[in-house]
């Protein structure tokens, strides 16, 4: 057993937010961040576009972020959460400037302000198009200057410690993946900032790691999860089998002006919303899904050839770069896309100081739901929301730690002594997961592919637990059984919604 004051799961935006200023307030307490592969990989790192915020005041006001935001969400928000994070979003991005964070200027020395699908103006801050590298290497960087907090990866989360009978959060099981070994962190104060689920879905955005760890532990310890059934797919997704996540195309490069066409070079949105190309990506990604099925084609293509060469380069130099490396010219050639799973408006559920239905338990960023995102995330919300959170959760956890008092309880980790490679068994298990997922629980949905998926995702989980109770526990096994788990949520909620909103559409209710 390990002692600490703060246990942080994951280390994106969320996570080091939240531990950076709950070390600065604490230089006294012990903080510990467990991520379960290298310290940098993340959700996070992989965000192109940047964050939304008002702060040009003469061409933008709170209220029409705000109201773009209801309209994305599809009647789902909370009204009252979406005021709150757009207000505050202008100090928590000061905050990271003052860390160092950069964001692009203009020749007259002002932030470059982006336009991306949902907005009524230009607000989107960004550095190039790898913003989210950009934020995560400068807080990596903060994080390393403090004493108080120790970051140790390949450190993989297995079950959360609860008390019997109050059902408090007292720490988290722990698997040291280098030294085969379980740690029994006994915390104060949980945060879970595990990052999203993209890998139940065969072609995600999201990085191998995103496989819904912090969900699934957190519905294992009977916190409220909901709203699962809204899974974002991003429109433009490369179409290309040599990259795996699937590379973004930014949201941006539609802002910037690029067309989507069909295959026969037909451009299309303008059949699906008066906002064209930059609708609410819920409409766009239903768009070229009937469009892929009215030509019967694999993919659509964003035509950027009639856009600016040098400034094309300029904003977006890693997807040039990318689609160069393979043999497209953006300033010549369409670019193939195609939807992919990106982003889960559900999880965790928490109130307005991030926390969660166990007391001292929390989550930030794309493992919690919080009532911002509603049905459907406005583009570049999720990193607001994650540094809007992060600071509420620890002001929270100010009050938390002023008043925690210690718990005994018994730690114990049962675990099985049988070693046996059945990394092949959980291979085939994963693909059958993402496949279904994919083609009965996706962008399109019917009562029937849903009783299927479920039925089926059932029998995978008795197979799942059955390994479980033979084998030693292994990080592919622990991630297959958290996967099998948010997939379950997933299908199950879907069931259980009776309206098309946002993104969930069932043609059985059409």
């Amino acid at each position: 057993m390990q002692q600490v004051d703060i246990l942080i799961i994951g280390s994106g935006i969320a996570g080091l937010t939240y531990a950076l200023k709950t070390a600065n307030h604490f230089p006294d307490k012990s903080i510990v961040i467990c991520t379960k592969a290298d310290e940098i990989e993340s959700n996070t790192k992989y965000a192109q576009g940047g964050i939304a915020t008002v702060m040009n005041f003469e061409k933008d006001s709170f209220e029409k972020h705000i109201v773009d935001t209801l309209i994305a969400g599809d009647g789902h928000c909370d009204p009252e959460v979406v005021s709150l994070v757009v207000k505050e979003a202008p100090e928590r991005i000061s905050e990271l400037i003052a860390w160092g964070t950069r964001f692009d200027k203009n020749t007259q020395g002002e932030y470059d302000y982006g336009l991306e699908g949902g907005h009524s103006h230009e607000r989107i801050l960004h550095y190039k198009d790898f913003t989210g590298l950009e934020i995560e290497q400068k807080l990596l960087k903060q994080i390393h200057n403090k004493q108080n907090i120790q970051l140790f990866t390949k450190h993989f989360a297995l079950d959360l410690i609860t008390t019997p009978v109050t059902k408090k959060c007292k720490g988290a099981y722990v698997l040291d993946v280098e030294k085969n070994a379980i740690i029994a962190f006994n915390a104060k104060v949980v945060m879970l900032a595990s990052g999203g689920s993209g890998q139940a879905y065969l072609y995600t955005t999201n990085p191998a790691i995103a496989t819904g760890d912090g969900i699934a532990m957190a519905h294992r310890a009977k916190a409220n999860i909901k709203d699962m059934q809204f899974v974002q797919f991003h429109p433009t997704a490369l179409y290309y089998d040599g990259f795996n996540p699937a590379f973004l195309i930014s949201e941006a490069v539609r802002g910037f002006g690029a067309i989507l066409r069909n295959k026969f070079g037909v451009a299309f949105m303008h059949k699906y919303d008066t906002r064209k190309e930059l609708a609410p990506r819920d409409i766009v990604t239903r768009a070229i899904h009937e469009e892929m099925q009215e030509t019967k084609s694999e993919c659509v293509y964003l035509d950027a050839t009639h856009l600016d060469a040098y400034e094309f380069r300029k904003h977006f130099p890693v997807i040039t770069d990318t689609l160069e490396s393979i043999g497209i010219d953006p300033q010549i050639d369409f670019i193939p896309v195609i939807p992919a799973a990106h982003y889960l408006c559900g999880g965790i559920a928490v109130n307005q100081h991030s926390e969660t239905s166990i007391s001292y338990l929390l989550a930030c960023g794309e493992c919690s739901c919080t009532g911002l995102h509603g049905a459907n995330r406005l583009a570049s919300n999720s990193l607001l929301e994650a540094l809007v959170f992060a600071h509420r959760g620890y002001l929270k956890t100010v009050e938390l730690l002023n008043n925690s008092i210690s718990d005994p309880i018994n730690y114990t980790y049962t675990r099985n002594k049988t070693v046996k490679n059945i990394t092949t068994e959980l291979e085939v298990v994963k693909k059958e997961i993402q496949e279904i997922m994919s083609k009965k629980v996706s962008i399109i949905r019917s009562n029937e592919s849903l009783e299927k998926a479920e039925s089926r995702l059932l029998y995978l989980q008795r197979v799942v637990d059955l390994f479980d109770k033979s084998y030693q526990t292994t990080p592919k096994l622990n991630e297959i059984r958290n996967l099998l788990t948010v997939a379950l949520l997933i299908t199950q909620q879907s069931i259980k919604q009776n309206e098309n909103k946002g993104a969930y559409y069932n043609i059985s209710l059409c």
